[in-house]
């Protein structure tokens, strides 16, 4: 019935593996649990006992094929019609992740997503500025999520049926930096699937440290840049990319760029303190898309 798809790289999926294995064994539902390791380059031992629990398998790519190929490698090697993907940093916020989902699982194809939480102590200051955009801007409830449903899409945690991978899959032609989940929940708007917002959460638990965080975003403003170039995502999907073509339009690119590369630093600072401000992150997104469209990088 359910196929468990949990893509791994450089963090132990064991305590996941366990809890889920758990969880549908005692929804008695047919099941398996797939994890695939794109190539890590750091080793976690207890990742190998996942191939001795029962339903359960974790299988070594020899290459790293990222994000979109090796989500879409799991959807292809599953067995069963509906695919639960989960990110390996997650946990379920409570033992009926599994049994939420099930009256979901019908013979509908659709997408069910159960969103992600963060939790509410806060981390050290490294890892504040992630987890401070994770808690406001990712966090959504399930009633604020269906307001804009293809765009509330995380792929941390959502059940979508086999079938429509047949007409929208992770797309593996573009560069393996970000947003492919963003391109993803942008075709299944193009294709018209449904989408259920439910209250299911799991927590986001590999917060990254701000160095890690930021460079991240910078990979993934590149990579909006070039889904918006290439014309596989239309500039209005999200709002930074709609502000942007709005100064595009205005002329307004070289005179926000300058600003950037003169306030850049100072921005840093603010996002890398123990009381960062998402306001002055919007405005660095902003100024890093200038000056990637006026410069070619940053």
């Amino acid at each position: 019935m359910l196929s468990i798809l949990i893509p791994v790289y450089n963090y132990e999926a064991f305590p996941l593996v366990c809890e889920i294995q758990a969880q549908a064994t005692k929804a008695g539902i047919a099941f398996e649990i797939l994890c695939f390791d794109d190539a890590s380059t750091q080793r976690y031992t207890n990742n190998d006992k996942i191939n001795e629990l029962e339903h359960a398998s974790y299988a070594i790519l020899e290459t790293n094929i990222g994000r979109s190929k090796i989500r879409n490698l799991l959807a292809k090697t599953a067995r069963y019609d509906w695919l639960l993907f989960l990110d390996t940093d997650v946990l379920p916020k409570n033992k009926k992740l599994i049994a939420t989902y099930l009256p979901y699982l019908d013979a509908e194809p659709k997408v069910v997503n159960g969103g992600i939480l963060y939790q509410g102590i806060r981390p050290d200051k490294r890892r504040v500025f992630r987890w401070l955009y994770g808690s406001k801007r990712e966090a959504l409830s399930a009633k604020r999520r269906r307001r804009n449903p293809y765009l509330s899409l995380l792929t941390l945690n959502f059940a979508i049926h086999k079938s429509i991978f047949s007409k929208v899959a992770f797309n593996e032609e573009i560069p393996n930096l970000r947003h492919e989940d963003t391109l993803f929940s942008y075709d299944l708007m193009q294709a018209q699937v449904p989408i259920i917002h439910i209250k299911n959460p799991v927590y986001h638990l590999g917060i990254d440290v701000f160095e890690t965080a930021i460079r991240k975003e910078n990979e993934s403003l590149i990579a909006l840049k070039f889904l918006t170039d290439h014309k596989l995502l239309t500039p209005n999907y999200l709002r930074i990319s709609k502000l942007f073509d709005r100064l595009k339009r205005l002329n307004l690119v070289g005179l926000f760029a300058v600003m950037h590369r003169a306030t850049r630093s100072l921005l840093l600072t603010n996002l890398s303190s123990a009381y960062p401000s998402l306001r002055i992150f919007d405005l660095y997104r902003i100024g890093y898309l200038c000056n990637l469209e006026k410069n070619g990088h940053v």
